[in-house]
């Protein structure tokens, strides 16, 4: 059942249209001028209007403007006893959606009202579409104006529209993989996959089948074909997340790839040609790595053809309110939380803090404070967890914490002496890791359980924390349970 609009100045073809309306199960509306009609918009939601092309005052050409200039958007068959092809043209041009002839005929008037319907239908999904898209779109949208960010988005649209290789570079927890995002979105492959690969997380025996994918029958257990991740993303872009991770005699050959569009799949004889655009990042320093020959420099050069350095967030304190505002007002909407802003204590303690985590840590902290908070403003108190040092200290200015350094690991120059010591920062008691003894190993078998168990396990993050790569951790861990079977 629909709402149809009806106007015509002549009552006879006013009962037509409703007595046919009515029987098909329509709800219907008459009027015999245009501000009648206009009046009855106003008034309530209507699914479809029939209007007559000649009427006294404004025509049905012209009310179908009027229509538009007002922001309707209802579709509009256009009825006329002047059937002639000069206004079937001019109706359909000026936006109807069909054209029907007197007498009426109640089997074409329910045709093209089924088609009118339809098309209102189509409507309203592609604007229930577009405003999910919008909001998508906003979800990975970079918050932020200080001048930092400002320049970064420049960067961001020199870079788009060419296809060269960008190497995103910045600590963890910046932002980088949004940077990249950004990048595909503004460049012409938008409309083209984006695919992610993530260099750290993958088991050492994966990275080529992930990469380049593999034949049935390449090795054990590979029951079927398998598409790489340059594969999928032919014709779009390529996100090799952690690059730095990548063994030696991998970059060599994902060094082949980007300089010819060319590889082999794993098990495989025929080359495939594909056509990827590569965005990589790295919270490492390559450009050293590379002068120490843990990184293939020929293909840190060929990966930084256009470099951009993502700043940590304590050197851009300005975006911190805006960030912080966001986070809380996406987590309040999740929860359907009232949070109508931060106070202005609130503003002056997120930005003293150095926020170690950078952006991430934000969004947690924000997370946590809604969760936890009452206050539909929230107040200091809703992030107790700063003053503790859950980074620097506050009013350590805006020096960074050394990269590498691990949450739990004993500080620089902190004394050791008897059987049992505690490793410890100014941090929440969870943080405190006990050294039965002064032994090395047993050291560093103590703060990698605990880092195992303070990143529920994820290696990824443990090896972050602990400051080494997770291939050094994952040899690690298989040393200690060579040793445990030994």
């Amino acid at each position: 059942m629909a709402t149809i609009l009806y106007l015509d100045d002549e009552p006879a073809i006013g009962l037509i249209l409703e007595d046919t309306l009515e029987r098909a199960g329509h709800v219907t509306i008459g009027a015999r001028t245009v501000p009648e009609a206009l009046q009855a918009l106003a008034s309530r939601s209507v699914d479809l209007i029939i209007s007559d092309y000649r009427m006294p005052g404004l025509s049905g050409l012209e009310f179908l403007e009027l229509l538009r200039g007002e922001g309707y958007d209802t579709p509009l068959i256009m009825l006329t006893g002047y059937a002639t092809i000069e206004h079937a043209v001019e109706s359909i041009k000026a936006g109807a959606i069909d054209y029907i002839t007197k007498p009426v005929r109640p089997e074409q008037l329910e045709l093209s009202v089924a088609k009118g319907l339809e098309v209102a239908r189509l409507r309203r999904e592609n604007d229930a579409l577009r405003r999910e898209v919008v909001e998508f779109r906003n979800e990975r949208a970079i918050i932020g104006d200080s001048p930092q960010i400002r320049r970064l988005l420049q960067m961001v649209n020199t870079a788009a529209p060419s296809r060269a290789t960008v190497l995103l570079e910045g600590e963890s927890g910046t932002g980088k993989e949004l940077f990249a995002r950004a990048i595909h979105d503004a460049s012409d492959r938008r409309d083209a996959p984006f695919i992610k690969l993530n260099c750290a997380a993958l088991p050492e025996g994966l990275v080529e089948s992930a990469l380049f994918g593999h034949e049935k029958g390449a090795f054990t257990g590979a029951i079927r074909r398998v598409e790489g991740a340059f594969e999928r993303a032919n014709h779009g872009t390529l996100l090799l997340d952690e690059i730095g991770e990548m063994r030696i005699d991998l970059q060599a050959k994902l060094l082949r790839v980007l300089q010819e569009q060319e590889f082999e799949r794993v098990g495989g004889s025929q080359p495939i040609t594909v056509d990827v655009r590569i965005i990589a990042t790295t919270n490492r320093d390559l450009a050293a790595r590379a002068a120490e020959g843990q990184f293939r420099q020929d293909l840190y050069f060929r990966l930084s053809v256009m470099p951009i350095v993502i700043p940590p967030l304590r050197e851009r304190r300005d975006d911190i309110p805006l960030l912080a505002h966001r986070f809380a007002q996406r987590t309040a909407a999740e929860l359907g939380k009232d949070v109508r802003g931060l106070a202005p204590d609130t503003i002056a303690l997120l930005q003293r803090h150095d926020w170690p985590g950078n952006v991430r840590e934000l969004q947690h902290a924000m997370e946590r404070a809604v969760i936890l908070s009452a206050d539909p403003v929230l107040q200091p108190s809703a992030f107790d967890g700063l003053r503790c040092g859950s980074g620097m200290p506050q009013g350590s200015g805006t020096g960074a914490a050394p990269q590498g350094s691990a949450a739990g690991a004993i500080p620089q120059g902190e004394a050791l002496s008897g059987p049992r010591v505690q490793a410890h920062r100014t941090t929440p008691a969870r943080d405190t890791v006990v050294l039965d003894s002064l032994n090395v190993a047993d050291a560093e078998r103590r703060l990698i359980e605990h880092a195992l168990q303070a990143s529920n396990g994820n290696r990824t993050r443990a090896a972050e924390m602990l400051g080494m790569s997770v291939r050094t951790l994952r040899h690690k861990l298989n040393a200690a349970g060579s040793s445990r079977d030994d």
